[in-house]
């Protein structure tokens, strides 16, 4: 399985948003206020412990202006990376993969 075109470590968009408003200067409790979203959940996000939905890219989208098609498609490739890195679901893949081939 190749890595179909994704670097191999991925970015998480907590990455490029916690590079964003720190360039703004903007503190992540009045960015977490600003949005509505609690403190906490903002701050895991930007440190790559929670994933970003939908609905939080369209509130970044909102408060600093970056597409949250972006967004979404960096925690998409994120989160593909992060699964081809498992080595018991690549297994488990391998797994299927060979009693699908008997069908």
């Amino acid at each position: 399985m190749g890595n179909l075109g994704y670097g191999f470590c991925p970015t998480h968009p907590g990455e490029l948003l916690k590079e964003e408003i720190e360039c703004r200067n903007i503190t992540q409790s009045h960015l977490a206020k600003q949005m509505g979203v609690p403190y906490t959940a903002l701050n895991d996000i930007l440190n790559g412990r929670r994933p970003l939905t939908a609905n939080t890219a369209m509130l970044f989208e909102a408060a600093l202006g970056i597409n949250a098609d972006l967004l979404m498609r960096m925690q998409l490739k994120y989160n593909m990376q992060i699964v081809r890195q498992d080595k018991s679901f690549a297994d488990r893949l391998a797994q299927i993969r060979k009693v699908a081939t008997i069908l």
